[in-house]
């Protein structure tokens, strides 16, 4: 038998259930026993569905109300000081309200996982920080999976990466220096687990994709020196790329087990085998736990077969990495197109395929032969469809691929144009782009997608939506105005359902954090537009009002990054694919007669591979998509961009080239750390720095926004700046929306007349 598990499984529930449980006890509809009562029932049929999928250890602890690094936070009782709050053991009204925020406190900072779309709570650090055993869920949900007659395998965020991973305020101040104080902790939850009967703890350290500095890669020896003893046997994670440059120090290490990820870096198998430690285990991440098709299982079998002869009981088996990256289950999709379908794997069917190949290893490749036969013609139907092979659209870009600038004159000149177009005052207003999204809307959407209603109302409810975003807006005193989205289910979406090569599932929802969650549409094959997606709403948000009105788009990275690609050709194809369709879009927005076209990039900074000697080619196509997409207007039309929830201050080159004339950026739960880098790299365009943090529910005051505007100016000149929220307001209620907004407006008053 080879042995099988799983890193980790999504925890939202195959129709959002943890989700709507959350929402409705922050609202007060549900009460701490019940959100508690659906998360146990959760909880409890995950591990049914693995354990029925013939998983032999099975995660424990890879549940979470919001993050799995708040619960990390959480365990390890260090909170932030900030909050003020007595106890190591919060409150699961404390725990909300490190991510969420107070009145009196603003959130802890949102970033991206990784090169995923997840988004964790980055844990906050000082000299003085104290770690002691916070709560005891984990502990719990151990003991509610042992009575259901499971192995479980206690999953942990590694105490490296988790220092890695975190910040300080104080510049002098190393956070590994607090590794002696962390590591009891540690020892303490460990013992505690084998206390509880557990045979083997996973513990996760995917900072080893990083460039590590030398200091923190010499700390892994000690550290796991420390924790071995008095432990279960410990499962070293890593995943999203190749540790093989670690392989000797990681072989040397005191564990009983290391996984690597053989989906992202394949190679990486053949240097841990040789000379593989005879007592450890070697577990091998053969299916893709990041993207949704089904796996080329001979190919994972090539990669499998030489370890299993070379390693018999000591070979593991499981996905790359945890599947909360992939919605639940395919078996919810019943109106995908069967070509399509047929090429998909969801986490459900991922746990299939792990077995499948489990059994082939121990049987032999006749056990399984029609499952492996099946899986031949999936990926052979994928080669030939005439889905992927769109030679017209190949010539049609094909004369984009050896341009290396914009194409658009200096932004000086620009400036000048739309200065003189536009003529706005100094720090002008203007939001990112959606309002809102209220019960009215999406009851429309719900009966118009039903067939409760014709196109006819559906359209006419939403315009009734645009023409009161806009009243609002101008009610309030904005400069620049935005349509509000009300149309948009999601700002990709949206245009995956107009694009060709696209499809659009019912069920696909993936966290991006806490009760957010997305469902990013499927590229599977050639991306084209057949038609304009915005034009007409656009135009008719401009007819209300005499002020501009921003046309939004989603930009081409981000449409990528955001959605399920394609992963049989190179990205960078597919990138310029959609920058053509956008581009075209643009070109349209532009002859109708808006004037400020909105080209959405949140996801440029996400899309990094992990190692900075690959930056420069994936910034260099990631670039040049974007100044495809912008890149065919006059002078006079204002292109922006929005970028959100990522450390950007390591491609201000990058995000410089773009040369979008107005870019608006995240940086209110930052407090402007992105301005750190804009003093030595400077902005050279105009730029509106996020001055109001829309994922909290606290509004912050007049003074607090002036504050951060000042702070704004002292590094950008007045005629150069913005005034905006961090990012769209699609989830905030517009009571709060309309008293922010305000406090905005009234901030730049303040300014001008400063």
């Amino acid at each position: 038998m080879v042995t099988t598990h799983n890193l980790g499984f999504p925890r939202i529930g195959a129709r959002r259930e943890l989700k709507r449980a959350l929402e409705g006890y922050w609202q007060g509809k549900l009460s701490e026993a019940e959100l508690s009562e659906t998360g146990k029932a959760l909880r409890e049929r995950h591990w049914k569905t693995q354990q029925e999928a013939g998983l032999t250890y099975i995660p424990v602890g890879d549940f979470a109300w919001y993050d799995h690094m708040l619960n990390m936070t959480a365990l390890l009782g260090a909170a932030p000081a900030r909050f003020g709050f007595n106890s190591p053991a919060l409150t699961l009204e404390q725990y909300f309200a490190l991510a969420r925020g107070t009145k009196a406190q603003g959130a802890m900072e949102l970033t991206k996982w990784f090169d995923s779309n997840y988004h964790y709570l980055v844990p906050e650090f000082s000299a003085d920080s104290e770690f002691q055993l916070g709560v005891d869920w984990l502990f719990r949900e151990v003991e509610e999976a042992k009575s259901s007659g499971l192995k479980p395998n206690p999953v942990l965020i590694g105490p490296l990466t988790y220092l890695y991973l975190g910040k300080e305020k104080d510049p002098d101040f190393n956070r590994l220096d607090l590794l002696p104080k962390l590591l009891p902790v540690y020892r303490e939850i460990l013992s505690r687990l084998k206390a509880q009967g557990i045979e083997w703890v996973q513990v996760d350290e995917p900072v080893l994709a990083l460039d590590l500095p030398a200091e923190w890669l010499a700390a892994f020896l000690p550290t796991y020196l420390e924790l071995s003893t008095n432990a279960p046997s410990i499962l070293l994670a890593t995943y999203f790329a190749s540790v093989a440059r670690h392989a000797p120090m990681l072989k040397n290490l005191p564990v009983a087990g290391l996984h690597i990820d053989a989906v992202r870096a394949p190679e990486q198998v053949r240097v841990f085998l040789d000379s593989y430690p005879l007592e450890k285990i070697l577990s091998i991440g053969a299916i893709d736990g990041r993207n949704i098709w089904k796996s080329d299982l001979d190919r994972a079998l090539r990669i499998l077969e030489p370890a299993y002869r070379e390693l018999r009981e000591r070979l593991w088996v499981g996905p790359s990495c945890s599947l909360l990256h992939v919605p639940i289950d395919l078996n919810l999709e019943t109106a995908l197109p069967p070509e399509s379908k047929n090429w998909l794997a969801f986490a459900v069917q991922k746990l299939s395929e792990i077995s499948v190949l489990a059994k082939c290893l121990a049987e032999g490749r006749s056990a399984v032969e029609e499952v492996l036969h099946a899986a031949r013609q999936t990926q052979q139907q994928r080669r030939d469809s005439p889905f992927t092979h769109n030679q017209a659209l190949r010539q049609k870009i094909a004369a984009f691929k050896t341009k290396g600038e914009s194409g658009r004159p200096a932004f000086s000149k620009r400036q000048s144009a739309q200065k003189s177009r536009f003529k706005l005052p100094l720090f002008p207003t203007t939001t990112i782009g959606s309002f809102p999204q209220t019960a009215a809307i999406r009851k429309a959407r719900a009966d118009y997608k039903h067939g409760k209603i014709s196109a006819e109302a559906y359209q006419g409810e939403m315009a009734r939506e645009i023409r009161a975003a806009v009243a609002k807006q101008e009610a309030i005193g904005l400069d620049v105005l935005v349509h509000g989205e009300a149309e948009r289910n999601d700002m990709v979406e949206y245009f995956g359902e107009q694009l060709q090569g696209f499809v659009i599932t019912q069920n696909g929802w993936v966290q991006s954090y806490g009760s957010r969650c997305v469902k990013p549409p499927i590229i599977f094959g050639d991306v084209y537009r057949t038609k304009p997606m915005t034009v007409e709403w656009s135009k008719y948000a401009q007819s209300l009002t005499a002020k501009p009105m921003k046309g939004m788009l989603t930009g081409p990275v981000t449409i990528l990054q955001w959605s399920f690609v394609r992963d049989d050709q190179p990205r960078s194809e597919t990138a310029m694919q959609i920058a053509l369709a956008i581009r075209e879009e643009v070109c349209d927005l532009e002859a109708a007669g808006i004037g400020m076209i909105q080209i959405d990039e949140p996801a440029l900074r996400e899309g990094l591979p992990l190692r900075r000697a690959e930056w420069e080619d994936y910034l260099r196509w990631a670039v040049h998509a974007f100044q495809v997409a912008a890149g065919g207007v006059k002078d006079e039309t204002q292109i922006h961009t929005h970028m959100c929830y990522s450390e950007f201050n390591a491609i201000l080159p990058a995000i410089v080239a773009l040369d979008a004339d107005v870019i608006t950026i995240e940086t209110a739960r930052s407090k402007l750390k992105l301005f750190e880098g804009l003093d030595k790299f400077p902005y050279p365009n105009e730029i509106g720095p996020g001055i109001y943090d829309i994922h909290s529910p606290r509004i912050p005051d007049v003074q607090e926004m002036v504050a951060l505007l000042e702070k704004a100016r002292a590094v950008i000149p007045a005629d150069r700046l913005w005034v905006n929220p961090d990012c769209g307001l699609k989830t905030r209620g517009w009571e709060e929306v309309e008293i922010a907004l305000t406090n905005m407006v009234e901030a730049a008053k303040i300014m001008r007349a400063g």
